[in-house]
């Protein structure tokens, strides 16, 4: 069977923070944009380091669909009874359809028993609440080129080829020029190399690298 090819995909737009108290129970959650699984884990790690103090830093990612061997999701109770923390987190993610994103609750328990009920709405409830905060970015799989241009060229280069609906996602000065990084579509680049040969005359062309993940 062949692998299906996703070319658009959600993520969270930005890092985020996001802190509940329930019943003298203090949840703070945490959310970045995770691209691999060492990634995911380095966020659970450092939260551990900067709240020594916590009982829990349950945690839940979902990366791919690009990883080798697809979509790769992973959860942890870290000491909660099973189920009620690490599942709930990670269904929040899945009802997002948020992917390439981690996230971590912390908790510092406040000497009441929520239950088994309590601990799944209030983990699920914080996932929620960091998720709103960080808001949602859409992504496609483009190719990715850089263009080289002179300084005085720059400005007028980039508001033409934006101007011809040429995906521009970064722009770097450098000493001898304007390096201009533009997205195409994954299927091929004829049509921004037409629009960059006509912003410049002819005088530059993109280099073409791989395919990557681009906000749009």
């Amino acid at each position: 069977m062949s692998r299906v090819v996703h070319t658009v995909s959600l993520t969270v737009a930005r890092a985020a923070t996001a802190e509940l108290e329930i019943k003298r129970s203090r949840f703070r959650a945490d959310v970045v944009r995770a691209a691999t699984e060492d990634e995911a884990r380095a966020l659970v790690e450092r939260l551990r380091r900067e709240h020594w103090d916590a009982r829990h830093h349950c945690s839940a990612f979902v990366l791919g669909p690009d990883q080798p061997g697809g979509e790769i999701q992973r959860s942890s109770d870290d000491g909660e009874p099973a189920g009620t923390a690490g599942a709930p987190m990670l269904e929040v993610l899945r009802g997002r359809e948020l992917v390439d994103v981690a996230v971590v609750v912390t908790r510092w328990f406040g000497g009441v028993l929520l239950g088994a009920g309590g601990l799944v709405r209030a983990y699920g409830d914080a996932v929620r609440a960091v998720c709103d905060e960080a808001g949602v970015q859409r992504r496609e799989l483009r190719r990715t080129g850089s263009l080289t241009v002179g300084h005085a060229d720059a400005g007028r280069a980039e508001n033409d080829l934006r101007a011809r609906g040429v995906v521009v996602t970064g722009t770097t000065y450098g000493a001898t020029g304007v390096e201009l990084a533009l997205a195409a579509p994954a299927e091929g680049t004829a049509e921004v190399d037409a629009a960059v040969a006509a912003a410049t005359a002819g005088a530059a062309e993109v280099t073409w690298g791989d395919t990557g993940w681009v906000d749009v």
